[in-house]
């Protein structure tokens, strides 16, 4: 098992912790971290887009000139497509982008993007992350750190800690319910607390490992001989004179 050090905000260490090599030293593959960043982004998609067809633009009743005479094609209405004002074909109308990806991707993609940060040494672990409420104090402590742009990670929601780090743009805090593969590879740096990788630890445990489905056994089947025919064909006399 991988060993990191415990360290306080003045980056002194303070105890060692054990990490998973389920999870913080899984073979990285961009392949996955680019299914599941897909998938999130996907569904955080609003799909409100849409634009009015003939049948939402008001007014079109009146012919805007004759049929014949003008030299110019013929229309029926000044709201269609072919007008200026008219109505859009083919735009783009309210959906729902999101779909289904399997647990075992998630869980999977969760895992490396973990591993990806612990190998390049963007993965810290602290005693715990505390806080006044103060924004001022919280950058102040995180300069100090040595981190420019990071992700605070606890192991549950700590409401003064939620309230400084609200206005600070290049950081944001997270419970471990929240964390997720885009965020992690958006910021420079991940800090956890000890207890939210135990907490971590213990949710991917139980999330299923196996990278494949295994194949279910496909028995042998013999194939079936086919049914002899028997036409039976008769004589000038009406007789049948057997099976061919």
């Amino acid at each position: 098992m991988a060993t990191t050090n415990i360290l306080n905000w003045k980056k002194e260490k303070v105890g060692t912790i054990e990490l998973s090599p389920e999870i913080f030293e899984k073979e990285i593959k961009k392949s996955v971290l680019h299914t599941v960043v897909n998938w999130q982004l996907a569904s955080r998609r609003r799909g409100t887009h849409m634009v009015k067809t003939r049948a939402l633009v008001r007014g079109g009743g009146k012919k805007p000139f004759k049929q014949k005479g003008t030299g110019n094609a013929r229309q029926g209405s000044s709201r269609s497509p072919l007008m200026p004002g008219g109505a859009k074909l083919f735009g783009p109308v309210p959906r729902d982008y999101s779909y289904q990806l399997p647990k075992k991707v998630r869980a999977l993609g969760l895992k490396m993007a973990l591993s990806y940060l612990h190998k390049e040494g963007r993965l810290f672990v602290v005693s715990d992350i505390e806080s006044q409420g103060k924004t001022a104090e919280l950058a102040k402590r995180l300069q100090g750190f040595g981190a420019t742009k990071a992700l605070l990670i606890d192991a549950n929601a700590n409401e003064n800690v939620k309230r400084a780090s609200r206005n600070l743009q290049d950081y944001k805090y997270l419970a471990v319910m929240g964390i997720n593969v885009f965020d992690l590879l958006k910021y420079d740096t991940a800090i956890l607390t000890k207890e939210s990788i135990e907490k971590i630890e213990q949710s991917l445990a139980a999330a299923p490992a196996s990278e494949k489905p295994e194949k279910k056994a496909v028995k042998a089947v013999t194939p079936k001989k086919p049914k002899k025919l028997s036409v039976k064909r008769k004589s000038a006399s009406g007789k049948a004179k057997g099976d061919l």
